[in-house]
């Protein structure tokens, strides 16, 4: 074993050992089990504290019979002195689960009565009790959790969801393993429909042109933008124009409370669970052609330096003239080409708007520093009706969706700052500033594996500085993406905190009221505020913004989970097919057993095992290197592969190098 592999292993594990002479700390907090087995525990804040305390890690060894997501009492293990220099936080071992997360698990079973959980954070396989209820080889099942007197976990078959493998059961075992809410029934969006909206002043915007920029295959309409002249040739008037939802959803409404159950619309690929009714969604959609309530923030720009001079916000009335979409605005951008039924005046105003929001997009670089992650998100396209795979497609952000975004952005800061200066409690979007210690590991994988040094990350002018130098090649998406896992999560808070990664101070969402909650919530608010009505007490929206974090985090976790199961079924269906299976990857880890290898082209991980190498091979500091010979295997390697097998039951593609 090398010297830095068991520095390495020294530091991970000599901090755990407890020196009794010392009292013991305890804390409590919620456990996240990683698919490697260690776990760490995320301790609360203090109630109205945008910073969060370290987490503390908890070696595999001292899980115990803790659960992911377990509230669970956790000793703090002081470390040796003569490694404390070296510690990187605290590390802790688990005394107590106050609180199980969850009483049954989603699996698939397996032979030998076992259940291989659909949740990689669970255990690997779970041993089943008494009988099977019909359930074969290959179903995905619920399992009720049964603790055992041999310290292992049982569990017993309540339901049988379905044959795995197949697209329809695998969405319904994801829904029931992320406890998604049902869809909902047609007496929903019957009485849905039949909702009177509330009354309140509104301002006539009619006449102003205005128009929607959406993707192709959009199914809400929630927001809507127009430009118009500015009380000098200086200035340009922007319109940001948002569904009025507070209308038809009050507080403690029936829907209110079914959308505060969901907390967000959620789009898995082949199925959508939207956050309210779709037909009260396509009723309260701005559709073209007709007059729409909305919730308008009007924005007053310098035309050349892009700087937001002034907002005011109002209820108005509006009427779509246009219902553009994404790909047919970059074209106009791209070439100038429009479709044949755009009127001269359609196309100066999107002119100019591209222009200003250019100019906008500008000055919040000079003046914010916002980190540009621009990563590719690869996902699968499905046919929700066949319950079809149609292929895989990888989208980058294009300047049409940065014209909306711009536009977004600064709506949602005015919104913000207008809650902080009238006193209203609202909920904002916060992003903390990078952990030194992930922000540190990223920054030794960079200068073992790519040799780049990052620099002080804690910096977003360093950040952005790193992210320019960046190579222009595969390497770069991976190096964007082990940066963006270093980064932590943002979100909801009671109170105005920093967007680290947007540089902003006082950032809330008001823009997408039909599919997230907390914007819903901010439109709830600034309604009763208008109409002098007592709104939602700070103590409230604290309990909201912790919930709809969570709902969010497991949305996205949801998401994730089919989106890679759904890429794996797609490859097993290619290579049955015999179709060309032939990718190009970077190597972005390398373990005894073999590469972890990043495809790209699939926004997907792969694994190329140790014995398909051509050869013998020894780790060689962060690589493996050819006992005979000149071959060496590192992280940011490019190679070439070809996929040998799917274990869909694992989660897992394996592959070979292509031309052995």
């Amino acid at each position: 074993m090398k010297k830095e592999k068991k520095k390495r292993l020294r530091r991970l594990f000599e901090r755990t050992r407890v020196r009794r002479s010392r009292k013991v700390e305890t804390v409590s907090g919620t456990l996240t089990v990683t698919p490697s087995g260690f776990g760490f525990v995320a301790l609360p804040a203090a109630p109205g504290d945008a910073g969060k305390p370290e987490d503390v890690f908890i070696p595999p060894q001292f899980i115990g019979d803790a659960m992911d997501g377990d509230e669970v009492k956790v000793a703090i293990l002081p470390p040796r002195e003569d490694v404390s220099g070296d510690r990187r936080g605290p590390a802790g071992k688990i005394l107590a689960v106050l609180k199980r997360a969850r009483e049954e698990v989603v699996g698939e079973l397996l032979a030998g009565h076992k259940v291989r959980p659909l949740n990689r954070r669970m255990p690997e396989e779970i041993e089943v009790s008494g009988a099977r209820c019909g359930a074969k080889r290959g179903d995905w099942v619920r399992l009720k959790l049964l603790r055992h007197e041999d310290g292992n976990w049982h569990g017993a078959i309540r339901k049988v969801l379905g044959r795995a493998g197949e697209i329809a059961a695998d969405l319904d075992a994801i829904a029931a393993e992320y406890n998604l809410a049902p869809p909902y029934s047609e007496a929903d969006n019957a009485e849905a429909l039949a909702i009177v909206p509330r009354e309140i002043s509104r301002e006539d915007c009619t006449g102003v042109l205005t128009l929607t920029i959406d993707p192709f295959d959009a199914k809400d309409f929630d927001d809507a933008l127009s430009i118009s002249p500015g009380k000098n040739p200086r200035e340009v008037g922007i319109g940001v124009h948002i569904s009025d939802v507070a209308a038809f959803i009050p507080p403690k409404s029936k829907f209110d409370r079914a959308a505060a159950l969901r907390g967000f619309s959620c789009y898995l690929p082949g199925r959508t669970l939207p956050m309210l009714p779709a037909a009260l969604t396509a009723r309260i959609s701005l559709q073209a052609g007709r007059d729409s309530n909305a919730h308008t923030v009007f924005l007053t720009v310098d035309r050349e330096s892009g700087r937001v001079l002034g907002f005011r916000r109002c209820h108005t009335v509006v009427r779509i003239d246009h219902r553009l979409n994404y790909d047919e605005v970059q074209e106009f951008i791209d070439r100038g080409n429009a479709p044949g039924d755009w009127s001269e005046t359609l196309r100066e105003s999107l002119r100019s708007l591209v222009e200003v929001t250019r100019a906008m997009r500008r000055y919040r670089k000079q003046t914010e520093e916002f980190i540009d992650l621009a990563l590719p998100e690869v996902r699968v396209l499905c046919d929700e009706k066949e319950n079809r795979i149609l292929g895989i497609v990888s989208k980058v952000a294009r300047e049409s969706e940065n014209v909306v975004e711009e536009c977004m952005l600064a709506a949602n800061s005015a919104v913000g700052t207008e809650l902080g200066e009238k006193g209203i409690a609202g909920l904002y979007r916060v992003h903390p500033e990078p952990e030194a210690e992930k922000i540190e590991e990223f920054c030794e994988t960079m200068i073992d594996a790519f040799g780049l040094n990052p620099g002080d990350l804690s910096s977003r002018k360093v950040c952005n500085q790193f992210l320019a130098s960046l190579p222009d090649d595969p390497r770069r998406p991976v190096i964007l993406s082990l940066l963006l896992r270093s980064l932590p999560r943002a979100y909801y808070l009671e109170k105005p905190a920093l967007h680290f990664g947007l540089g902003k101070g006082r950032y809330s969402h008001f823009t997408s009221p039909i599919r997230r909650y907390p914007d819903l919530i901010v439109h709830q608010q600034l309604w009763n505020s208008d109409c002098k009505v007592r709104t939602r007490s700070g103590s409230t929206l604290a309990r909201v913004a912790l919930d709809c974090s969570a709902r969010e985090e497991n949305n996205d976790a949801a998401f994730f989970a089919a989106n890679d199961r759904l890429k794996l079924r797609y490859l097993e269906e290619k290579l049955e097919a015999g179709g060309e299976n032939l990718y190009e990857a970077v190597i972005a880890k390398v373990t005894s057993a073999g590469l972890q290898v990043e495809i790209r082209d699939l926004g997907l991980y792969g694994f190329v095992p140790r014995e398909k190498l051509p050869g013998e091979y020894f780790r060689s500091g962060s690589g493996l290197r050819q006992e005979r010979g000149h071959g060496e295997y590192k992280p940011g390697h490019f190679i070439y592969v070809r996929l040998d097998h799917v274990d869909l039951a694992r989660g897992s593609a394996v592959f070979g190098l292509a031309g052995h």
